[in-house]
């Protein structure tokens, strides 16, 4: 048997249409497992990852949710969407977040993006993970996988810095005690990425990248696929002894 192999498994990856959460979908088919493939707005997008996990040997549907603005009754109904897929749900990522450095909400003023972030980010993920929690414990057994930022409880400069920092450390703070409220039958965990070659990072300034490769140990970006492979480890029966912990994923950088 493979180092955290999930046959036999089946996965919810939210936000899985693109970058990170696109490389997560597709490591979990790589590793066995069934994949529920998320997206909000890029149907296309979503539709080419469920592909390449279907190329993987592995089912694939693909669902589309707002995941904003979420209340319990929709929380509850969205979640029994997705739980009725495969039958059940071994495998919960939280990876779906707003986009306020390309999108549409890159052009919103600092409340503004303040709010979209609580809403979509951690309102989501605090929703979702609640909710997921409890029907996993009922099942006797589940891991959910948050996904937080590196650089949240240690503080960067700038809005954007201030305002991820806002969001990222709720999440953070919330997985260690989701973690113990569902102890011993659930498995929370949080992946805290550092500087990750994503849509923001191709299009960066020379700044911006000769900044990652000072601040980075191992001098380059880090690849979704590195988050993914991580994100492998932390949801198989290989890191069963293994909650509560945010996990940081950054090459190195301490700063």
């Amino acid at each position: 048997m493979s180092f955290a192999n999930l046959s036999g498994k089946t996965a919810v990856v939210t936000g899985s249409s693109s970058g990170i959460g696109k490389a997560i979908a597709i490591e979990l088919a790589a590793a066995g497992a069934n994949v529920v493939v998320h997206y909000c707005s890029s149907k296309d997008t979503a539709d080419e990852t469920a592909r390449q996990v279907r190329e993987a040997g592995q089912q694939a549907e693909v669902f589309q949710a707002d995941l904003g603005g979420l209340d319990e009754t929709r929380c509850a109904e969205v979640v029994e969407t997705f739980w009725q897929v495969f039958g059940s749900v071994d495998i919960w990522i939280n990876n779906a977040g707003a986009d306020l450095l390309t999108g549409p909400a890159a052009d919103l003023g600092y409340a503004d993006k303040l709010a979209e972030l609580l809403n979509v980010d951690v309102k989501s993920t605090v929703l979702l993970g609640s909710e997921v929690g409890r029907r996993m414990a009922e099942q006797g057994s589940g891991v959910i996988l948050n996904v937080g930022w590196d650089q949240a409880d240690r503080g960067m400069e700038g809005s954007s810095g201030e305002l991820f920092a806002v969001s990222k450390n709720a999440i953070m703070g919330f997985t260690r005690s989701l973690a113990v409220s569902l102890a011993p039958a659930v498995r929370v965990n949080c992946i805290a990425p550092g500087w990750i070659l994503t849509a923001w990072g191709e299009g960066a300034s020379e700044y911006w990248q000769e900044r990652v490769r000072k601040e980075t140990p191992l001098e380059r970006w880090g690849l979704p696929e590195d988050i993914a492979k991580m994100a492998r480890f932390l949801v198989s029966d290989d890191a069963s002894f293994v909650t509560g912990q945010v996990i940081n994923v950054n090459g190195g950088a301490v700063r």
